[in-house]
């Protein structure tokens, strides 16, 4: 493999097969490393340059799951214009977004190339190995790469325990349908592996850390599997099943009950004290945001604008509540629609719709792809995931990388049945 790789320069298949080893590297490095996903994500668009062809990358462009992504990008670049924010705060609030640029060369790539699972086999060992270093700096805090002292960072080796949760719960419902693939196939041993890697997921949640986000989206993604793929008696006993192992693990749990306990006592610091907590945070965000984007509806305010208005709406001391300053409002839909306004909100729906639909195939790409989205879409209620910079990733990759190998398939099936496509 080092001899075809080294052979790029005039072969192919080398260079090919370059493009798919950096995107299956970048996606090991996601869990661990920010900048190393940025430097790999640049580094393998100059690879895929060697390998491009210009009409048939001009003509993919032209799909609805190209042309939202570019035209939200477009619409955030344009959205400067008219922000009374800095330029430095406009090119900031920018940044985010052109992630979503990298979708369309993705999307080619992996229509071309047989590779693609290779991608997502990294990213599940990569996580896997995550819980690993999880586990032991839960026991041995000085291992972590956050520091000690916090409890926030227990058992979190590096980034945050939001991220680490939304990959935990990605490949725990993912692993649901090869699990049910190789049972009904007979393969008992890879049925059994794949469910030892499921379980030491959720145990580690369970147990360790778990953001509230992801008690959330993950009974969302698990009851969306039960409805595709399992017949109703086996969906009524999975959920008694659920409902009792659930209750298991919160009574033996004191984690998972702390986690589930600081619904409620978050909202009633934030109602009787006034304390800035956060799920209080999250409600005075969305309040005030719904308030500006009144004030603007069809444009918005403009791009960066957001942490003008909040400074310009906070009342009370800096550290109360009403007194919070933030560019992010903690809601993909509000971050949107206080920026871009109606114009934004009904690009970032449709894009999220066109992707959504080119999953909705059998398949285990088509699987992953409709996860990953629908995981991106719920979790988006309660941050900004497809504009920061760990989830934002996720979903261009997962999207890109599955999407790919969806259409694959289809003109595979194209072709050999004789048709046109639609």
């Amino acid at each position: 493999m080092l001899s075809v790789m080294a052979s790029a320069r005039h072969d192919p298949f080398a260079r090919m097969l370059n493009v798919d080893l950096m995107a299956v590297l970048v996606t090991a490095l996601l869990p661990w490393s920010t900048s190393g996903v940025g430097i790999g994500m640049l580094v393998w668009l100059a690879a895929l340059t060697a390998t491009l062809e210009l009409r048939p990358f001009l003509n993919s462009l032209l799909r609805p799951i190209n042309v939202l992504p570019i035209a939200l990008v477009a619409l955030a670049a344009i959205g400067m214009l008219w922000s009374d924010a800095s330029w430095g705060a406009r090119l900031y609030a920018v940044s985010p977004a052109t992630k979503l640029l990298f979708l369309p060369f993705l999307l080619y790539h992996f229509e071309r190339s047989t590779r693609g699972l290779w991608v997502f086999i990294a990213f599940l060992a990569s996580c896997t190995l995550m819980t690993v270093a999880s586990w032991i700096v839960a026991i041995e805090p000085s291992l972590s790469l956050k520091g000690t002292g916090d409890p926030a960072t227990y058992g979190i080796f590096t980034k945050n325990y939001i991220d680490q949760s939304q990959e935990f719960v990605l490949c725990t419902v993912v692993l649901a349908l090869p699990i049910i693939i190789s049972l009904r196939d007979g393969k008992i041993r890879l049925a059994l592996l794949l469910t030892a890697v499921a379980t030491n997921f959720i145990v580690n949640m369970a147990f360790v850390v778990v953001s509230r986000t992801a008690l959330v989206t993950l009974p969302v993604m698990l009851a969306v599997f039960a409805m595709a793929h399992l017949r109703w008696k086996t969906n009524v006993l999975l959920s008694v099943a659920a409902v009792a192992l659930g209750a298991l693990a919160w009574t033996v749990s004191p984690h998972l009950q702390k986690t589930t306990d600081r619904f409620t006592r978050d909202y009633r610091l934030y109602k009787e004290l006034n304390e800035p907590t956060s799920i209080g945070l999250r409600l005075e965000f969305w309040e005030k945001s719904l308030r500006f984007f009144a004030e603007a509806p069809i444009i918005g305010h403009g791009t960066g604008s957001t942490r003008g208005l909040f400074e310009a709406a906070a009342t009370g001391p800096a550290g109360s509540a009403q007194g919070q300053v933030i560019g992010n409002p903690h809601n993909q839909t509000l971050n949107v629609a206080v920026q871009w306004g109606m114009v934004g909100v009904i690009i970032l729906y449709t894009m999220w719709f066109a992707h959504f639909s080119l999953f909705r195939g059998e398949g285990l790409a088509a699987w992953i792809g409709l996860m990953v989205v629908l995981q991106n879409i719920f979790s988006s209620l309660f941050n900004s995931h497809l504009f920061d910079f760990h989830e934002g990733w996720m979903y261009v990759l997962g999207v890109g990388v599955a999407g790919g190998m969806v259409l694959r398939g289809a003109a595979r099936h194209t072709d050999s049945s004789g048709t046109a496509a639609p």
